[in-house]
């Protein structure tokens, strides 16, 4: 039995730090795991921004709730589920991903939690567990699944070497030139081709 595992951001939607970069004018939130494979390195670097410019999650929010699936997301993501199990592993916060959740009916999604207090100030987060989606593709194959992975990132790198079959999607030239050997696409329609056929392998 098979089961994809997909990333969220990058390819699905879009990268939520970058939209917030955007209204708020702050370049450094630019930065994502595209940029930075350190994913502790990046959010320490992330939450000192914030407080700088005393930031909080109802102005994050207040950007995810403009923001909508890239086009023709939906569509894929039906048309996946439609023919096999799909997990979304992210690397963001069930405080960001829930309303983009809603956009996309409402797939599974684990992802991590930020830690807020009570004017919702960011003040840490907490890890689902460490290596995320190394650690879920591991167990879903212990336990009989055989996983087909794509994501757009450094932090999607392991759990795409890990699957049977595995996919760069809408990548930076950088990691698909450094990963010669992962097949990378920019198509939805491409990418549910690639997927068909490493479950017909």
């Amino acid at each position: 039995m098979f089961i994809t595992c997909l990333d969220l951001e990058g390819v699905l939607v879009p990268e939520i730090w970058i939209a917030f970069s955007e209204a708020t004018g702050i370049p450094e939130l630019r930065r994502t795991t595209r940029d930075e494979p350190d994913y502790d390195k990046l959010m320490q670097y992330r939450i000192a921004i914030l407080n700088e410019h005393k930031l909080g999650l109802r102005e994050i929010k207040q950007t995810i709730a403009k923001i909508e699936p890239l086009p023709g997301a939906k569509k894929f993501l039906d048309e996946l589920r439609a023919l096999t199990q799909v997990l979304i592993l992210s690397d963001t916060f069930e405080q960001f991903a829930s309303p983009l959740m809603e956009k996309l009916c409402r797939p599974t999604i684990f992802c991590n939690t930020l830690e807020c207090n009570v004017d919702g100030k960011i003040t840490g987060y907490k890890l689902r567990c460490q290596n995320g989606k190394l650690a879920t593709v591991r167990a879903l194959q212990s336990v009989g699944f055989e996983t087909i992975a794509a994501g757009d990132s450094f932090n999607d790198l392991a759990m795409i070497q890990a699957s049977k079959a595995g996919f760069l999607f809408k990548s930076t030239e950088q990691i698909i030139k450094d990963y010669p050997n992962i097949p990378a696409y920019t198509e939805y329609d491409e990418l549910l081709d690639a997927i068909k056929n490493a479950m017909s392998a």
